[in-house]
């Protein structure tokens, strides 16, 4: 099994484009619905299958002491909960438009991670991390925006959306920091399981709060199947893998890693719907695979100080 902590990067990369996929193909199919019983549901059916095997490895959390408890719920709160509602309140207040200024201010996710890193995780990285890192954002840039630049024109409530926006980049960046450390003491499973049901809990007081629970019966069978296909790919599936690469990994080479979120996402929006990428889309993604692999080969040098 510790053969495949050289795989860490790997995993992660595999569970941001299952992300991506998310993101293009299962979750607009929900938005008519409100997202504080999205996120609910979403965690809530998840750990209803993680359950038993919570219960067949509940004495692991014994080893989880005070600041172990604050950084899973940091996760639960920020990651789980406020990080998911944001970006979709973001992306309602410009009419989900993909190419936007919230998608721009999210590529502020990996410099939230990098800081946090450092401070909290005191993770030291090697002089060229960062020229790789830099590049890997700015390659995102260019995947991302066809034309260089944003699209500005979405209405008069762009500015509370790039607020938004903001807040989920650094809710985002925050969670994968404190993933990290929270997954100190306990296996990747055990992390998995704790952050679906902390989310679970608090989002169903939150949700409760909204009255969002009277729309439950609005929820078609077409609505019901993807969240079940949620739960086995770009849900608790994911997170499996993302938790499991995140144990072998610094939480700044991963949050580099899931870069490949965005990637995927375009790249599936050109194999599943036709949307041509330009010459510069390409070009980025190619720098983008460049920048990830260096970044990620340069996980081997770290997991010493792991």
């Amino acid at each position: 099994m510790n053969k495949l902590k050289f795989l860490g990067p790997l995993f992660i990369i595999i569970a941001a484009s299952l992300w991506g996929l998310d993101g293009v193909v299962l979750r607009p199919t929900l938005y008519a619905l409100p997202v504080p019983l999205v996120v609910f549901l979403e965690h809530g059916l998840a750990f209803l299958f993680m359950l038993p095997f919570f219960i067949w490895e509940f004495k692991e959390i014994k080893k989880l002491k005070l600041g172990d408890w604050g950084a899973f719920f940091w996760v639960a709160i920020f990651g789980g909960a406020l990080g998911t509602m944001f970006i979709t309140k973001a992306l309602f207040y410009v009419n989900f438009v993909n190419l936007s200024i919230v998608v721009l201010i999210q590529k502020l996710q990996p410099l939230f991670a990098l800081l946090l890193a450092r401070l909290v995780l005191k993770e030291k990285l090697p002089k060229q991390f960062f020229g790789w890192a830099v590049l890997a954002i700015v390659a995102i840039y260019f995947v991302t925006f066809a034309d260089f630049v944003p699209n500005f024109a979405t209405g008069e409530k762009t500015i509370v959306a790039a607020l938004f926006s903001l807040g989920a980049a650094f809710a985002f960046g925050s969670s994968t920091v404190f993933s990290k450390r929270a997954l100190q003491k306990v296996s990747y499973r055990m992390g998995t399981y704790l952050r679906f049901g902390l989310t679970t809990v608090l989002m169903f007081f939150i949700a409760a709060s909204f009255g969002n629970f009277s729309a439950v019966g609005q929820i078609t069978l077409k609505q019901f199947l993807t969240f079940l296909l949620i739960v086995f790919s770009s849900g608790a599936a994911a997170m499996f893998l993302y938790y499991y690469g995140l144990k072998w990994v610094t939480a700044s080479v991963s949050t580099i890693c899931e870069l490949a979120f965005p990637l995927s996402a375009i790249l599936f929006e050109f194999l599943l719907r036709g949307h041509w990428l330009t010459w510069s889309q390409w070009l980025g993604a190619i720098v983008l695979f460049a920048a990830i692999y260096k970044v990620s080969t340069s996980s081997q040098e770290l997991n010493s100080k792991i």
